[in-house]
């Protein structure tokens, strides 16, 4: 999120590599460097279009004292480490719900510049605009767009067979900020927007700047903020897609760091958590903190911190790597020193590494 006044973004790409290939190569925990996104942003989307490519979807792009959406699509090419443009969106977005299913982008709402009245820095408001991102021909077209009053952008979101679902999010970013518990779905394949059943359609209570997604058939709703960006929430909700009539469900175990304003990727049965913003104990107020929730055992592990904290970013799980462009270096207008900072990073991590453990009891204090 952008708070106050000018904010800085960034151009680094982070890589967190869960297992190797080789035991010569085992490096648990380690940040590895890739080439810079080439331009530096944040509030964006990033999905993974296959094994071997990434997009990096609109998102905030700050010039001078100005904070201004983007309608900038942007594909990085794992194998040659090397960027390029694609076709621009239909207009300039941020926080936008965006997932890849069959090799194409679906984006579904998000937020766009409003008129700015005096003294507001930023006036985002919450679109209902859906576009299907073909890579074949390179074009956007339009898709049926969100159901009067579940627009919004800032969804957690999550893929099952041909069906995306987005959870929570909110409709307006400027002097004040909502948080919501709608939960809607969009089939791929009939193209129309599903109504889920009462019990499911809304999460417990309101969450934006979340992440989260899809491990076997349910649907994790991990971390993120209600209303200000200050009350961040460790919580981990969570839908059997199977059955939606149960509703959802809170586990006990909460993040041992809560965030709002985090990334997070998925990877097995793992969901890899990465930064955020709300830190009261630092300068910047952004967090370094990686951590991964095993939803299985139930059980949180701690990683190597961030070598470049960092919020407004998303990330994205090819293989056994979490992809993590771009975001922003502060919560508000502190001055932060981002010029030399424009690489594109990595981590790596093995499962059986040195990686701490919190217990199942549950949250830490």
């Amino acid at each position: 999120m952008i708070a106050y006044l000018k904010v800085a973004s960034i151009a680094l790409l982070a890589l967190l590599d869960l297992t190797v290939a080789r035991p010569s190569d085992c490096r648990p925990n380690t940040w590895l460097n890739l080439k810079p996104i080439p331009v530096p942003r944040q509030e964006h989307s990033t999905v993974a279009l296959n094994e071997t490519t990434i997009a990096v979807i609109g998102g905030v792009h700050i010039e001078g004292a100005s904070a201004s959406s983007t309608d900038l699509v942007q594909f990085y090419d794992i194998p040659s480490d090397t960027w390029r443009n694609g076709t621009s969106i239909p207009y300039g977005i941020n926080h936008p719900n965006a997932a890849a299913v069959n090799g194409r982008i679906y984006l579904l709402g998000g937020l766009t510049d409003g008129a700015l009245s005096p003294g507001e820095y930023i006036n985002w408001v919450a679109t209902t605009g859906s576009f299907l991102y073909d890579p074949a021909t390179e074009t956007w077209s339009e898709l049926a767009p969100m159901p009067n009053g579940t627009e919004r952008g800032s969804a957690i979101v999550g893929v099952h067979n041909d069906i995306i679902y987005l959870a929570g999010g909110m409709t307006v970013l400027q002097n004040y900020q909502d948080s919501l518990t709608t939960v809607n779905a969009f089939n791929t394949t009939s193209g129309s927007w599903i109504r889920l059943p009462p019990a499911a359609a809304n999460i417990p209570e309101g969450r934006q700047h979340g992440t989260g997604g899809v491990i076997g058939n349910k649907f994790y709703v991990v971390g993120g903020r209600w209303f200000g960006q200050m009350n961040v929430r460790g919580t981990v909700y969570e839908l059997d897609l199977t059955n939606q009539e149960a509703g959802w469900k809170t586990s006990p175990f909460h993040m041992p760091v809560p965030r709002g304003g985090l990334a997070g990727g998925i990877v097995g049965e793992r969901i890899y958590t990465f930064g955020g913003e709300g830190d009261p104990n630092t300068i910047t107020g952004v967090f370094n903190q990686s951590e991964s929730y095993d939803v299985k055992s139930r059980r949180w592990s701690e990683l190597k911190d961030m070598a470049v904290p960092r919020h407004g970013t998303s990330a994205v799980a090819i293989g056994n790597k979490v992809y993590i462009p771009g975001g922003g270096l502060q919560q508000d207008g502190k001055v932060v020193d981002y010029n030399a900072i424009s690489q594109i990073g990595s981590m790596r991590t093995v499962s059986s590494g040195p990686m701490k453990s919190w217990p199942q009891s549950g949250r830490l204090a």
